[in-house]
């Protein structure tokens, strides 16, 4: 009697634009007998084209990438390739990014806290049409959930801020235009010091600003804080 043979292992792309990340998760991942990582994509649009390629069961994802981001390739690959599995590995945790990831068709979210059991769990569950979030992300989604509405929404035909800045950008630029330091920013918004530098860095590319100072000037002139 011929023994069953074994369950063929999960193919998996990896997407992410920092090399030494990107390559870790490689490393980790292939090790695991139940994981086959057939592609590794430097940012977006390298993911679609991957994806059609390679035809996986699941992409493991990183949100902020060049050329096209994560939450577009998630878009892409929801529309182009709905039977792929999105998982989103990403540093940032706050509601904005957890709930545009999911919008846009992830079905699970993981911070780069997880281990690589973690994510080949998370990888299969999404592959078998399941949703798996870390536990920050689960606190994320419970206090968006349970956040009260407020009492005068944002009206739709308000100006986008200027130079592409996106909103999280420019409530940090407005809290550090209050003299606040980075650690206070990330307690008041509820996020890691690694978080708030990485969205320091990006106002002062998309500002000019070469310092603090800098960037305070700049929001005084476009009445930010």
């Amino acid at each position: 009697m011929t023994a069953p043979s074994p369950a063929a292992p999960l193919r998996i792309v990896i997407a992410d634009d920092q090399a030494s990340v990107r390559e870790g998760l490689v490393l980790l991942l292939s090790a695991l007998p139940d994981i086959e990582v057939v592609a590794a994509a430097a940012d977006g649009e390298q993911a679609v084209a991957l994806v059609a390629e390679h035809r996986p069961d699941a992409i493991l994802l990183d949100l902020h990438m060049p050329v096209l981001d994560g939450i577009g390739t998630t878009r892409r690959l929801a529309a182009e390739h709905p039977g792929v599995a999105v998982v989103v590995l990403t540093t940032y945790a706050d509601d904005g990014s957890v709930l545009d990831a999911l919008r846009a068709g992830a079905r699970s979210y993981l911070t780069k806290d997880a281990d690589r059991i973690d994510i080949a769990r998370a990888l299969h569950a999404a592959a078998g049409g399941l949703a798996v979030f870390d536990p920050r992300v689960q606190a994320t989604l419970l206090a968006a959930a349970t956040a009260p509405a407020r009492a005068e929404p944002e009206p739709a035909t308000a100006a986008p801020p200027p130079d592409g800045l996106t909103q999280r950008e420019v409530e940090i630029l407005a809290l550090i235009a209050r003299g606040m330091t980075n650690p206070e920013i990330a307690a008041a918004l509820f996020l890691s010091n690694h978080t708030i530098k990485t969205h320091i860095s990006r106002i002062f590319a998309k500002t000019g600003s070469r310092d603090r100072a800098a960037a305070i000037g700049y929001a005084h002139r476009h009445d930010i804080g």
